[in-house]
């Protein structure tokens, strides 16, 4: 199983990042073919103290790297990525991994 992850920092509008993330972001990349999961979570502290680092994650399943970069290439992945950039360009940082 393979899977992106998205880190998401602070938003200055908590708010309107929400109505968009939730309302246009979520149910674009939703429509990823290939995805099998999407697991988002709200970060609400860390262990150090304070808010950490990041604001929200999102976990992306996918049955193996190809089906992930394939579903990337797709029409869908492209207009979760174009929307990604315009709405959380600089606040967000992906990964790709793979389940050990």
């Amino acid at each position: 199983m393979a899977k992106l992850i998205a880190l998401y920092k602070h938003p200055e509008n908590k708010e309107a990042f929400d109505a968009h993330y939730f309302n246009v972001h979520a149910p674009l990349t939703a429509k990823i073919p290939g995805l099998r999961e999407m697991k988002v979570t709200k970060v609400t502290g860390s262990p150090m103290g304070g808010d950490g680092k990041y604001y929200l994650t999102c976990e992306m399943h996918y049955d193996s790297l190809d089906a992930l970069k394939e579903g990337l290439r797709s029409p869908e992945g492209r207009a979760s990525g174009k929307d990604l950039m315009g709405f959380a360009g600089d606040l967000v940082t992906l990964m790709i991994g793979e389940e050990a």
